[in-house]
């Protein structure tokens, strides 16, 4: 595989996801421990609202997008790649690789839990396993909730306003409890 745009190159990574799929495992598979040489750049990008393109064309088919990203990894160079056994393909991302759709409250108070699903099909708990952060740009809180390895979700603004509506004050600051800690959103 080439580091230039290749329709062909894309053709290849699908057709090894497909025999990697073909295991019948519906586990994610373990791109943490598959080490390939890396291959290039074939023009995948994600964009900031969870639209991934290839070569600026959108992939329309959710299929295709949550099988790439069951291969989404990011490693300590802090760019992020798609990984197979034997191909790893860088990706640009332009904010998070993830974007959380949803947010569901279990319970209530300090023993509540705030479940996310992102727009990949993923659901994860606001916990120490899947810490919640905001940042800011400016004004705006920009939140985002870790989903697996180093990948996070940016919280959509609807879910945050859920977790607004949820939130109780403490020392001058707003949060919400789950998985046992109070997160912290900002200033009311």
């Amino acid at each position: 595989m080439t580091a230039t745009h290749n329709t062909s190159s894309l053709e290849q990574l699908l057709a090894a996801l497909k025999r990697e799929a073909g295991s019948g495992d519906k586990a994610l598979p373990p791109v943490d421990k598959w080490n390939p040489a890396h291959c290039g750049d074939i023009g995948m990008e994600i964009l900031a609202d969870g639209t991934w393109k290839h070569e600026g064309t959108r992939i329309t088919r959710e299929s295709l997008v949550k099988l790439f990203a069951s291969i989404l990894r990011k490693d300590e160079d802090s760019e992020t790649y798609l990984v197979t056994p034997v191909e790893k393909i860088v990706v640009k991302v332009e904010d998070a690789p993830f974007v959380a759709i949803r947010a569901d409250r279990v319970g209530e108070g300090a023993d509540q839990s705030i479940v996310f699903t992102t727009n990949v099909g993923d659901i994860v708990t606001i916990g120490p396993d899947h810490p919640l952060r905001v940042d800011r740009r400016g004004d705006e809180p920009r939140p985002y909730v870790h989903v697996r390895g180093r990948l996070e979700a940016r919280v959509l603004r609807a879910p945050f306003y859920e977790l607004v509506e949820w939130a109780e004050p403490r020392e001058g600051r707003l949060g919400v409890w789950s998985g046992g800690v109070w997160w912290e959103l900002g200033s009311p």
